[in-house]
């Protein structure tokens, strides 16, 4: 994919808020090139502007929060993954609340709205982040790499001891260039142990959650009547999150994701200290003839899709 994209059209969708609980509207709006992903709350007078940037990241508990001027907006990183598998650069978000609704805990319906809008190849040429340089982040045990790869390869790993989660898969590792996002990844939803939703709730967190927009666990058993999405359903959304926070970074990125244990916290210093190290990566285009490597993001993200 050479060119920056939009969206054709104005889109609105309504949801709840998981960790408020409160309804909220939010509307997709074409942009102009280089615009970037920019949230506006158009529930506060003057309707503030938060750039999707990684700088501007200030909360990471449960969810990556973003904030400018005293304005926050939460949970952006299920939208967030959203627009890097349709390879959306530009686009406008209005939101009348502080947190981007949860939808069905995965991608997937924010996919659906995108599709509903179109998508407008645009003049301007897109930007990738090509690594250049292994950048290794550690948090505890939590651990969080970029490593140089022609395309974008992303595995992850958890270690949860717990009657459910040991009988399924806790490892992952997808090559984009040959597996599609939106088929094998989107739908995952977040989760979680119903013990530790009752601590969150008393925190004043996940008051909106429900069986209807996350798969809930209990001492033995998946709660949900359907069960899973994806046998590995827990680890892929582990891949979604990385890939959401990621994009923060305003760009594409030409590389590997190793993460170990790692969450929105460890995400968001990775692609913080990838910035700072400048001499790790390098601003990309393609031309028309470099073929390769650009029809490996074209698979990812066609423009019919």
């Amino acid at each position: 994919m050479k060119q920056q994209r939009t969206i054709q059209s104005i889109v609105s969708t309504i949801g709840i808020g998981v960790h408020t609980a409160n309804k909220v509207r939010i509307t997709l709006n074409p942009a102009p090139i280089n615009t970037g992903i920019v949230f506006i709350r158009d529930d506060i007078p003057d309707r503030p502007q938060i750039a999707a940037k990684a700088d501007n990241v200030s909360n990471t508990m449960l969810a990556t929060s973003i904030s400018e001027n005293n304005v926050t907006i939460s949970c952006v990183e299920h939208l967030m993954s959203a627009f890097w598998s349709m390879g959306i650069d530009n686009v406008i978000v209005e939101i009348d609340n502080e947190e981007v609704p949860i939808m069905d805990g995965s991608a997937a319906p924010f996919i659906y709205l995108i599709k509903t809008a179109g998508i407008q190849e645009q003049t301007a040429q897109r930007r990738y982040i090509r690594i250049k340089k292994s950048l290794r982040i550690e948090q505890g045990d939590a651990t969080a790499e970029l490593l140089p790869y022609d395309g974008f390869k992303a595995s992850y790993q958890f270690i949860y001891d717990h009657h459910v989660y040991n009988r399924f898969p806790k490892f992952a590792e997808i090559d984009f260039s040959k597996t599609s996002f939106v088929d094998e990844v989107s739908r995952a939803r977040t989760f979680g142990l119903i013990k530790e939703l009752d601590q969150a709730q008393a925190l004043n967190r996940c008051l909106g959650s429900s069986l209807e927009n996350a798969v809930a666990i209990d001492d033995y058993n998946i709660v949900n009547q359907d069960g899973l999405r994806y046998e590995d359903e827990f680890v892929k959304h582990k891949l979604l999150d990385a890939i959401g926070d990621l994009y923060l970074l305003g760009h594409t990125i030409i590389g590997e994701f190793k993460g170990y244990k790692s969450g929105h916290t460890t995400n968001n210093l990775l692609a913080r200290t990838l910035t700072a190290q400048t001499e790790a990566w390098e601003y990309v285009s393609f031309d028309e003839k470099q073929s390769p490597l650009a029809k490996s993001f074209e698979f990812l993200q066609p423009l019919s899709a």
